[in-house]
């Protein structure tokens, strides 16, 4: 009785839902396409690829791509500056996400609202080489506005494409400013979903807007900060190509606080390393898969709840 309840909950869903699941259609075939299809390719990772032999035709090498990387003197400086990287903007995405929706959720009128969303989603929707020319009229060691004031103010002028300790905040404060606008959404969308009811009892009972954030907007957000944790591990061996090879315009002298995963594989692309870059790519998702499936069973064993899957 209870299965063919069951199968008849899953039928009324599906009729019930059935414009949404064609809707869905487009975007999994993209998916499949895009994502799967080519997937077969990962041999290159395990071959000496010659474009002339072809995929399988090239000679099978086994694992002496990835061992020319990980013995390489560039894999220590690559992966820990990816990984740290990551951790860093996976804090501060959470930190100023959460803190932008809550600031957005206590303006009450609508056209204030619409006016500094927009401001702070601009950013999101600029190429990232105009972001870079805006960074370089900031940095610049001749004419950049930094510059400027630092000498009006009785300092010397810094060479900042010249000093590599300057870059992580550098670095993060670009992110943060691109990013902060689109990363907020998802927590603003999740505040406007509670009940303010609740918002309404805890004025009564004389709360502050501190204590209204802490015992009620910040845990009605851990669901959607669990997911966005559990996603952003998953990527913690990848970062964002744009921000580490335009923002710094690929300055070498930099590389040893800006060169990440993605950016060594780039270079490798460029002078034709396709095995090598292909290894490289190979071990970022599989680690980040298995990672963000350790992630999700930590939080399962926590907060069954919470989980993805």
């Amino acid at each position: 009785m209870n299965k063919k309840k069951l199968t008849n909950g899953r039928k009324k869903m599906i009729r019930e839902n059935i414009t949404l699941f064609i809707m869905c259609i487009p975007g999994l075939v993209s998916i499949f396409l895009f994502n799967y299809l080519p997937m077969s390719g990962i041999v290159i990772a395990f071959k000496n690829y010659a474009p002339r032999k072809g995929i399988w035709g090239s000679d099978w090498v086994e694992f002496d791509n990835f061992k020319f990387f990980f013995t390489s003197q560039d894999a220590v400086r690559t992966i820990r500056n990816t990984v740290l990287y990551s951790i860093d903007f996976l804090v501060v995405d959470l930190i100023v996400g959460v803190g932008i929706a809550l600031l957005l959720y206590h303006l009450r009128k609508g056209i204030h609202l619409k006016i500094y969303h927009t401001i702070i989603l601009i950013p999101r929707f600029i190429s990232i080489i105009i972001i870079a020319y805006m960074s370089y009229a900031i940095l610049s060691p001749t004419y950049g506005v930094l510059n400027k004031v630092i000498t009006f103010l009785g300092g010397e002028a810094v060479r900042w494409y010249n000093e590599p300790q300057y870059w992580p905040a550098i670095l993060t404060i670009v992110h943060i400013w691109q990013i902060a606008g689109s990363g907020c959404l998802y927590y603003y969308a999740a505040l406007v979903g509670i009940d303010e009811s609740l918002f309404e009892a805890a004025s009564l009972d004389g709360a502050s807007t501190w204590q209204k954030c802490r015992h009620i907007a910040i845990p009605s957000l851990v669901p959607i900060i669990c997911i966005s944790l559990i996603l952003g591990v998953g990527h913690i061996f990848s970062g964002d190509m744009g921000l580490f090879y335009q923002i710094p315009m690929d300055q070498g002298v930099l590389y040893p606080t800006t060169d990440i995963i993605n950016t060594y594989t780039y270079r490798a692309l460029l002078v034709g390393s396709m095995s090598k870059s292909s290894a490289v790519g190979l071990f970022q998702s599989i680690t980040g898969l298995m990672l963000v499936i350790a992630t999700n069973a930590i939080v399962r064993k926590i907060s069954p709840e919470n989980s993805m899957f």
